[in-house]
């Protein structure tokens, strides 16, 4: 019996490795002497990304940043946020120096008016050549000096097929208003894309800078937030692939991912138009490994691994090299890459004005100051202000008393 044992055993050892191995970058056509450049000094890129966003060892894909760290000896040191707002404020405050970032185009916009990324040294970034023409000198980089695209998408509905029984071409961004499916509803908690929504379900531009119109798009989101379930972000994910909810708004590339787990779900860019969005690369001003920062991006623009990268997080790929040895069925899968008239009617974020993105802000905060879930995370955080406010006070009352005895 222990000999069977120790022959299974034996043979998920070499099935385990032999899984390794066929997952394992080829390096074979890297040329190691840019990637070695940093070997042996004991370096550390911090990269912050989005949640999901990267190949990980996951569903037999490769795991990126480790194969990055072997390649290259550099340290990842790798966290996620879950919306452009929540990585740009902690970028302005600063306090963490990132060497890599991933916004969307138009954030991307903004860190650069603010000063907050560096200009891109492409001598350092020979894997840029594979870059489509197409996402270069884009409306949010004119230049192209300051990001290389990473992925690209439209945003659509997700839903649940078991629960809404309609054909693709009647999915439209009014599923998401109707109260046929109160309480079954999810909605972006972010200001820039739920706005977005409200928009194309009215006809306005997502770039409306009207103030009558975006205080119409407010009140919209007013007046649907009851039939919200919740307002989330990557939590997305649990709820539709469990069921909890049946309707939700995201991004094309995390949508299919919930497809694939749950076949009762359907991904569709509605016809009224959406949001086409280019996420980038780049590097904050306040990088302390430069050098690895550029390194790292040009190892996600090797053709293989952008393949392996785009496999996994199932976005469109910027990169022509992988394009190139991509399946055929995924470059004709139209909810990937889609055709032409679907670009066409669909809509880049622009940088807002400061005033108009202040009015943005401020009827957001209205919407979700009725929320439970805002309230849920807003008094505990009040309470707690309080709490040290008042052992503050008591400890210098206690301070003065002991003063007063001593003198």
């Amino acid at each position: 019996m222990k000999k069977i044992v120790t022959i299974s055993l034996s043979m998920l050892v070499l099935m385990a490795s032999i899984i390794n191995a066929q997952s394992k970058l080829d390096t074979s056509t890297l040329d190691m002497a840019y990637y070695e450049q940093l070997k042996g000094k004991k370096t550390t890129i911090n990269v912050y990304n989005w949640g999901e966003y990267i190949s990980d060892g996951s569903d037999e894909s490769i795991d990126l940043n480790k194969e990055f760290e072997e390649l290259t000896g550099i340290k990842v040191n790798y966290t996620t946020y879950a919306s452009n707002e929540e990585m740009f404020v902690k970028i302005k405050l600063g306090g963490v120096s990132y060497d890599i970032i991933i916004p969307s185009d138009y954030t991307t916009a903004k860190l650069i008016k603010e000063g907050l990324i560096q200009k891109l040294d492409y001598t350092k970034i020979p894997n840029y050549k594979n870059i489509s023409k197409t996402f270069l000198n884009s409306i949010y980089d004119p230049t192209s000096e300051y990001s290389i695209p990473y992925a690209w998408g439209i945003t659509g509905i997700i839903y649940n097929k078991n629960v809404i029984d309609k054909p693709e071409s009647e999915i439209s961004w009014d599923l998401l208003f109707d109260e046929a499916y109160s309480g079954k509803i999810l909605m972006y908690y972010n200001p820039r894309d739920a706005f977005a929504v409200a928009a194309a379900y009215l006809g306005y531009s997502l770039n409306t800078t009207n103030e009558a119109e975006i205080r119409t798009i407010a009140q919209t989101l007013k007046e649907q937030k009851p039939i919200v379930q919740a307002y989330i972000m990557d939590e997305i994910y649990d709820k539709m692939e469990s069921e909890e909810a049946a309707i939700g708004v995201y991004y094309a590339g995390d949508s299919l991912t919930m497809v694939k787990n749950n076949p009762n779900l359907n991904f569709v860019i509605p016809e009224q138009g959406a949001n086409l969005y280019v996420d980038s690369i780049a590097i904050p001003t306040t990088s302390e490994n430069i050098l690895g920062a550029h390194m790292y991006i040009n190892f996600l623009n090797e053709p293989e691994v952008a393949l392996d990268n785009i496999n996994y997080i199932q976005y469109a790929s910027p990169n022509d090299a992988a394009i190139a040895i991509m399946s055929e069925e995924v470059k004709n899968n139209k909810k990937i890459y889609p055709d032409d008239a679907t670009i066409k009617n669909a809509e880049v974020f622009l940088i807002l004005p400061d005033d108009t993105t202040e009015l943005v802000s401020k009827l957001w905060n209205e919407i979700l100051s009725t929320d439970e879930g805002y309230k849920a995370s807003f008094i505990p955080i009040m309470l707690g202000i309080m709490i040290i406010v008042c052992v503050i006070i008591i400890s210098l009352i206690k301070k003065k008393k002991r003063d007063n005895i001593r003198r």
